[in-house]
């Protein structure tokens, strides 16, 4: 299929059944939720999957695996100052005081404003995170160590006025001051706006970046779209309570050392509750094709150039949409391990969400008892049927393809979706024509 054959959207739809996770939380700990269709459902926020997508793209990249191996990808970050201080105590030889505070003054000077000075943990630390190229520190430090000598003048004023300036606010106002009491060189300015800048940053194309705080660092109007997944039925939830044991404690009962003090070794080391989630969920993504090239473009790559990388990036992006997942309590639930019931994947003038097959929720008693039996099969079900419903009156929806690691699903596919309007494929690089 050539260019011009591609439609502009690429729509991804995905079930996948999860059993006794916890991959996202909220302030006090408990699963995140929403109420649709009427009732209460389970929700995975769209930041913890997009995170986890591009985690998972940049390290194969970082790795040379993949579409995108090998090429240059992004880190979110509030650690720029740090980073770029590593840089001039490694690379050149600097004391790493003079580096860190060379790096944050200049940082700073450029409109990024920092923590608490008298706060350790967070004097270095941008007060936003801010999604840059991953070489946005080696290349600041390079541009410090060529002009150490006229930036350490520079420092030493900036540093003064600074301070004299928030002395002056806080006497009048009690308030912080803000913005650059002593410009920063232009050369250097631009220098750091450069190294920050999206460049050809891929997964900045794709997922996009705001920084309202440098008015003249560009903005990237992400082309990757992700909702919000939520389970396909009403919300289960349960509190496992948890003991932990005491290697020590039980080592002393196993030797019968502690005999006088038996009553203070009785119980658990350690106990509490946590919240579990399981059931079937539904998400969704779209990839806006023509964004992403235009993004690629804007960051100075060539026609061919953006075309290549925009093909690399869409396979590595599917993959990353059906292999990635949340990482939290990976260890003691085994979430990261799960495979999708179904993958849809098909091309369309417009995005297409749907949501809507599950407003009424899934009903998982049994067919006899009014019930739509379990929720994987009985959500594939709906999904392609309400796929096929509306491909029959949307006649831009093409290529329309289905995977699945669910053997009850595979058996069911020539009923589901016939071949001449759904393709059964065995692998995720065919989900992309």
């Amino acid at each position: 299929m050539s260019a011009d054959d591609r439609s502009p959207f690429l729509s991804l739809h995905l079930l996948e059944t999860l059993v006794a996770v916890l991959p996202v939380r909220d302030e006090t700990g408990q699963p995140k939720s929403l109420v649709y269709g009427g009732v209460e459902r389970h929700m995975i926020t769209s930041q913890a999957r997009r995170r986890a997508e591009r985690v998972h793209a940049r390290d194969r990249a970082n790795a040379g695996v993949g579409a995108l191996g090998g090429r240059s990808m992004g880190t979110r970050t509030r650690e720029w100052a740090l980073l770029t201080g590593e840089e001039l105590v490694r690379r050149y030889g600097w004391d790493r005081d003079e580096a860190v505070a060379t790096a944050r003054a200049v940082i700073e000077a450029c409109g990024l404003k920092f923590g608490d000075p008298g706060k350790r943990t967070v004097a270095n630390l941008t007060k936003v995170l801010v999604f840059a190229p991953a070489d946005a520190g080696a290349r600041i430090a390079d541009h410090l160590a060529a002009y150490r000598d006229e930036l350490a003048r520079w420092r030493e004023k900036y540093l003064k006025a600074q301070s004299a300036k928030k002395a002056k606010r806080g006497a009048e106002q009690g308030a912080e001051a803000e913005g650059a009491p002593l410009p920063l060189p232009k050369a250097t300015r631009d220098a750091v706006l450069l190294a920050l800048a999206p460049r050809d940053a891929v997964d900045i194309a794709l997922y996009g970046r705001f920084l309202a705080e440098i008015a003249d660092s560009p903005n990237v109007d992400g082309a990757v779209q992700t909702g919000h997944a939520f389970t396909v039925h009403a919300a289960e939830q349960v509190e496992d309570f948890y003991a932990a044991a005491d290697d020590a404690k039980l080592e002393r009962r196993r030797g019968a050392w502690d005999f006088l003090d038996a009553a203070d070794d009785a119980g658990a080391g350690m106990t509490g509750y946590q919240s579990l989630i399981s059931g079937t969920f539904y998400r969704h993504a779209v990839l806006d094709r023509a964004q992403l090239r235009a993004n690629l473009r804007r960051a100075g790559m060539g026609e061919e150039e953006a075309e290549q990388t925009a093909i690399a990036a869409e396979r590595e992006f599917v993959t990353a949409f059906v292999e990635a997942f949340p990482e939290a309590k990976k260890n003691s639930t085994a979430s990261t391990g799960s495979l999708p019931v179904l993958v849809l994947a098909f091309e369309g003038e417009r995005p297409y969400n749907y949501a809507g097959a599950f407003q009424r929720p899934v009903d998982e008693n049994p067919p006899e008892g009014g019930g739509e039996g379990p929720a994987g099969p009985a959500a594939a079900r709906r999904l392609l049927r309400h796929h096929l419903f509306v491909a029959g009156k949307r006649k831009d929806l093409r290529y329309a393809r289905v995977l699945t690691y669910d053997p009850e699903i595979g058996d069911l596919l020539d009923e589901l979706a016939p071949a001449d309007r759904v393709r059964p494929v065995n692998g995720i690089e065919e989900l992309v024509p």
